[in-house]
Order: C-alpha cells, then sequence, then structure tokens
C-alpha cells in the first residue's frame, strides 16, 4: 500500500527562551498518538561527524564560525527523512512538534517550504532570574557543567532576545498561543493540549482511520 504523504508537514511549533520547558513539553506531546516530537539540539548533540553534512558541520565549529541557516536547516531536513523512511514519522497522519528550530526568522523562511504551520505555543517566562536557575539545574542535572555558569546562560538568553523572538513577529499573531510558562509543567502541558483539540486540523485528523 503506497502512502501519500502532504507536501508540507502540519506543525506545531513550541518556542520560548532556553529554560522555558520547550523540551519537556515535546518530548510528553512525542508521546501521544498522532504527533511526532523533534528536537534540534538533542539531533545536535548526537551528530555522526563522520557523514558529510557531520562534518561540514564540524568545518564551522573547528574555525569558530556559526553554522550557516541554511546548512542547519538542511541538517534538519535530513534527519526528518531518515525518520519518515524508518516509518517512525508518518507526515500523512502525523503532526509534527518542533522545538528549537527554527530559531530565527532566516531558518523560518527556508523551512516555509517543508512547514505548515498551524499552532505556535509561545512559552513565556518574563522572570529572567527564574530562568536563569531552570538553566542552572538543569546543566547540573545533565552533568553539562560548562553551561551551568552565568556567563553561558547570560549569554543564552540574550541571544534568544536579540534573535529568535524576532519569530513572534515573523508569524501572524491569528496562530500564536501564549502560556504561561512560569507555572508547573503540568498546567502547561495542560494549555497546550487544550489548544490543540480545539484545532479544525486536529478534529479533523481524528476522523481518519488507520
Amino acid at each position: 500500500m503506497s502512502y501519500k504523504f502532504p507536501e508540507k508537514y502540519n506543525t506545531f511549533l513550541i518556542f520560548g527562551a532556553p529554560g522555558s520547558g520547550k523540551g519537556t513539553q515535546g518530548v510528553t506531546l512525542g508521546s501521544i498518538p498522532r504527533m511526532f516530537h523533534f528536537a534540534c539540539g538533542d539531533a545536535f548533540r548526537s551528530m555522526d561527524t563522520r557523514t558529510e553534512i557531520g562534518q561540514e558541520f564540524l568545518k564551522y565549529s573547528s574555525e569558530g564560525k556559526l553554522v550557516p541557516d541554511e546548512v542547519t536547516v538542511r541538517f534538519w531536513k535530513a534527519q526528518i527523512d531518515n525518520q519518515v523512511e524508518a516509518h517512525v514519522f508518518k507526515p500523512d497522519i502525523d503532526f509534527l512538534i518542533l522545538d528549537g528550530i527554527p530559531r530565527n526568522v532566516e531558518q523560518a523562511r527556508i523551512m516555509e517550504k517543508y512547514l505548515n504551520v498551524i499552532q505556535l505555543f509561545h512559552l513565556s517566562v518574563p522572570d529572567r532570574e527564574e530562568l536563569t536557575r531552570r538553566l542552572r539545574k538543569r546543566a547540573l542535572k545533565d552533568n553539562r557543567l560548562d553551561d551551568a555558569s552565568d556567563e553561558v546562560i547570560a549569554r543564552r538568553v540574550k541571544t534568544y532576545e536579540e534573535e529568535s523572538k524576532e519569530l513572534l513577529k515573523h508569524y501572524s499573531k491569528d496562530i500564536i498561543t501564549e502560556i504561561d510558562a512560569a507555572r508547573p509543567p503540568v498546567q502547561v502541558l495542560s494549555d497546550i493540549l487544550s489548544g490543540i483539540m480545539k484545532l479544525p486540523e486536529w478534529e479533523k485528523s481524528m476522523e481518519v482511520v488507520v
């Protein structure tokens, strides 16, 4: 039986500052049938540097340069294609949950050819001291001591403020849902799921028998 995959992946973006809980929510949502979660940060950390694109990333990092957005998106697409070929992600029936990508407006523009962004959930934590506390705790828990320094944390939050936050202006306000992510994760998840289940695309998908 052959499946006709859509030209664009139906996508929910989980967006927010470092420490806002994107990964936690993404993993939980990805465990729900009809949802496939892809965390770009995890993919980068597990990258095989022996591959062609891995060598390309290594070249930029060894020279202390930022990886171009086009290369980052190409890596993301290769990873997604692998998941489709392995029948882990079934784009004809699954919704794609993304966190960590797109990271800026340029990446969003490049990815428009692949994504049908149905909704962007903005996990908002205005208290920057709370973000710092969360990031420090996570770094120590994951034994990433270099990431626990105040300098590294401040740089990550600054990058978000200067680059990533512009994404909220790029996407239509009609598809952006503001979520108070300073609350416990279960309450944040409840709000996200409530938003998803009200969407016509989700209701329609529930009518498909597989």
